[in-house]
């Protein structure tokens, strides 16, 4: 079929010299600001008039701009399985049904573009939206279990609540929340009760009658979006800047030079080991640059909207934050890096996967850490660069965690929070040391191959692998008490603690009853606990033992048991049938219309 848009950006590409990748993107992502000021201006009740306009302009950029004909088919695959699952399958395992479904297609086509149908770096490959599709339409799945099957509740968190769907959406507002075009390519995800409040006007209940602006063809009558247009436009132009400097860095940093075996190991160790640094920070600049404009565009529309700060008098524009820039690139800590990096995705993880995992009445543990961390790898595709650099992240992540609890304190008082006179020379040698420990995990995740791969770490002879082993065998081998003795040694906060046991020990020794409750004390003490930190699913290996693991196997088994002597299969294959026939029948009661388009009856 002849595309006028398609063959006038091709033309324009071969003229100009323009990456045709980068222009058919950079339309779509700029063309949602124009787009936007007439969206935030459309009646705020012509509800249907919105969502056609905004599945309008998604279909513009999808058919027009990046002639993606099978790339829809394959949105709108997911699309309407999860809004047909979830409109007639009634039960409770309706939200894993659809999380498998959706997984599972996205995983197919991971492969489809790895091995049958390689893009290259100028083709337009759909997964990157479909793997923002699946965030989106995996939540409103539990979401909408919430609301509608869970009957007590007080079993839902306070987060729960407030996403939970009681009312089933029309096919046209959940095809303007699946599609929603300022997102639709690079994100960031949101919860549909975030697009549904904002579609209705609800999110600005709390704002101020004096911050709305007026509507210059009804003075008398005030829009309930507020102007906002200063912040997106400066938002805008931070990701103009991480666009041009993606464009420009290559000539400077580059993974082809990284691969010439013989040029770059004729460089110096300490010049190899920084250029990975400066490699993997140029290859963040296209991250930063689309979720910047991504989210200056829903700043534009509205649905950037925070609240309201009585206090300050301001408003809070950061709803659908993706990315906190400053502290990723001054992290001090992998933990830190992480949860500055890909927001929204972290929050799906931990509320959709991690959370949902663990059993009811028990707080998570290795099933939902290991879960997670499948889900989050599996979700990034298929190609083992991404595997390298997780698996490499969480033992990564396992040393961070050890040298803080053991060697930060030593640069601090007694109190553990006043830093001692020398705490900034610890600050110093942790950033510099996480920038490049970063730098050397993230080139698999740059290059993708496997073989090329374990060149790029064989060039700086695999030091960090190297620097996680001496650390595991250090605290972790058979010298570990000894090692983490003299460490506590030289802590002034554990010096105290030692202080203070031996007076206790004193007073234990005089008094019997005192004595009694000093020892309950120490017990106590002894005994810890703690929800193992996920952050894109990256877990530290340190946070569970091989018992934890076995009574999690063991917990699902008699889980699984129990299911299948209730007749879990039969019962689930009943209510699918009964779905399927709920289906058939609202097909039958509208043939002229088919499926109710405006409303759900």
């Amino acid at each position: 079929m002849y595309n006028p848009i398609d063959a006038a950006l091709v033309s324009l590409s071969n003229r100009f010299g323009i990456n045709d990748f980068m222009l058919r993107y950079a339309i779509c992502l700029l063309g949602s600001f124009p787009f936007n000021a007439i969206l935030k201006r459309l009646p705020d009740k012509r509800i249907n008039l919105k969502c056609i306009y905004i599945i309008g302009v998604s279909m513009l950029y999808l058919f027009g701009v990046l002639n993606l004909y099978e790339g829809f088919r394959t949105l709108f695959i997911s699309t309407m399985f999860t809004y047909v699952i979830s409109r007639f399958y009634k039960s409770s395992f309706m939200p894993h049904l659809n999380f498998i479904f959706l997984m599972g297609h996205l995983a197919f086509n991971h492969l489809h573009a790895q091995f049958l149908n390689p893009s290259g770096e100028t083709g337009v490959d759909i997964t990157g939206s479909q793997m923002v599709l699946v965030m989106k339409l995996t939540a409103f799945a539990w979401s909408y279990h919430d609301g509608s099957y869970v009957k007590e509740k007080a079993e839902l968190s306070d987060y729960q609540k407030s996403r939970a769907i009681t009312k089933h959406p029309s096919v046209l507002k959940f095809l303007a929340y699946a599609y929603f075009y300022p997102t639709l390519l690079t994100g960031p995800s949101f919860d549909f009760a975030d697009f549904d409040n904002w579609l209705n006007c609800e999110m600005f209940h709390d704002l101020p009658e004096s911050k709305k602006p007026r509507r210059r063809l009804h003075p008398d009558q005030r829009r309930q979006i507020p102007k906002n247009g200063k912040l997106a436009f400066w938002k805008m132009l931070q990701g103009l800047g991480w666009m041009f400097l993606s464009v420009k860095s290559p000539e400077y940093v580059n993974v082809d030079y990284m691969l010439n075996f013989e040029k770059f190991m004729q460089k110096s160790f300490f010049y190899r080991i920084n250029y990975m640094y400066f490699l993997g920070m140029s290859f963040r600049f296209k991250y930063y640059a689309a979720w910047t404009i991504a989210e200056a565009s829903c700043i534009l529309c509205g649905l950037g909207y925070n609240g309201f700060d009585k206090k300050t008098q301001t408003i809070k524009w950061n709803r659908v934050q993706n990315i906190d820039i400053w502290h990723v690139e001054m992290a001090q800590s992998t933990r830190e890096l992480l949860e500055a990096w890909n927001m929204n995705t972290n929050k799906w993880l931990k509320n959709y996967v991690y959370l949902r995992v663990a059993k009811k009445g028990k707080k998570p543990g290795f099933r939902s850490t290991l879960f997670t961390f499948l889900t989050s790898a599996f979700w990034h595709g298929t190609r083992p660069g991404y595997y390298l650099t997780f698996a490499t992240g969480a033992l990564y992540q396992t040393c961070g965690k050890i040298y803080r609890r053991n060697l930060r304190p030593i640069f601090m008082d007694r109190d553990g929070v006043t830093p001692l006179r020398y705490k900034w020379v610890y600050d110093a040698v942790c950033f510099y040391v996480i920038k490049l420990a970063c730098g050397f995990m993230v080139q698999p995740f740059i290059i993708l191959d496997w073989k090329k791969s374990l060149q790029a770490w064989g060039s700086v002879f695999f030091y960090i692998h190297i620097g996680i082993i001496v650390t595991l065998v250090l605290f972790k081998g058979p010298y570990a008490r000894q090692v983490v003795k003299f460490c506590k040694s030289k802590q002034p906060k554990e010096q105290a603690i030692m202080e203070q046991k031996k007076l206790e020990k004193q007073v234990s020794t005089s008094s019997t009853s005192l004595g009694d409750i000093i020892s309950d004390k120490h017990a106590y003490e002894e005994k810890n606990g703690s929800e193992a930190e996920m952050n894109l699913g990256i877990p530290a290996f340190d946070s569970y033992h091989m018992e934890e693991a076995k009574e999690a196997w063991e917990d699902f088994c008699k889980d699984y048991n129990e299911w299948r002597e209730k007749n879990g299969l039969e019962i689930e294959e009943e209510k699918l049938a009964v779905a399927f026939q709920r289906f058939r029948d609202e097909l039958a009661a509208n043939p002229g219309r088919r499926m109710s388009f405006s409303s759900y009856r």
